[in-house]
């Protein structure tokens, strides 16, 4: 053999030896649902929308404040950090019925999630950090970025992940995903999504 290609081969089964174990296995049920409640609580930077029924004077668009709360009619300095939608629905009718509504009817839609982000990197075309969104998974995250370049080796990808203070590392065939060939990956707030480059 070469001595190129021997030191070729011997880099790569370094490389292989020393770097954490890929899997495509899903995270474990309570990890998930946890993570879940997580990607679905709200944080400062985040955008949304609060509609009374009936009342069109305490419906309306709300940006949480970097201490975590927002200044809301009649009530005044509300904290919904860490609160999920419904919760906050909930924290906003018990506030209104104490002495201003009688059974207050409140929904709660998130319009844009600025807290939480998902990161892009490698062989793409505007690697960089991205927000989050409900329901993100792998394709749109690298859409978002621009999509692969020329150099990306698409079925490569890998999304890291920390769960219960572990790094955890997940191979990702995208263009699998997008041929419908596989199943697509969906994204947490906090992924690292990595495209390596082709050595073909």
């Amino acid at each position: 053999m070469p001595r190129a290609q021997l030191v070729l081969v011997l880099a790569l089964l370094l490389v292989g030896a020393c770097s954490t174990p890929v899997t495509t296995s899903p995270a474990p049920v309570v990890d998930l649902e946890q993570q879940l409640y997580y990607a679905a609580t709200l944080g400062p930077g985040d955008i949304f929308e609060v509609r009374v029924y009936q009342d069109k004077d305490l419906s309306g668009k709300y940006r949480v404040a970097p201490d975590g709360s927002i200044d809301f009619p009649l009530v005044g300095r509300v904290h919904v950090d860490g609160k999920t939608p419904s919760e906050v629905a909930d924290l906003l009718r018990a506030a209104l019925g104490e002495g201003y509504l009688k059974n207050p009817s409140i929904t709660v839609f998130v319009l844009q999630y600025n807290s939480k982000k998902v990161f892009v990197l490698g062989q793409v075309n505007k690697p960089g950090t991205y927000p989050f969104e409900d329901d993100m998974n792998v394709v749109q995250a690298i859409t978002i970025a621009s999509g692969f370049n020329v150099h990306a080796d698409e079925n490569g990808t890998i999304v890291t992940r920390l769960e219960n203070g572990t790094e955890q590392r997940y191979q990702v065939q995208v263009d699998k995903i997008s041929k419908g060939l596989a199943p697509n990956f969906t994204l947490k707030p906090g992924d690292i999504v990595f495209v390596p480059e082709s050595i073909l």
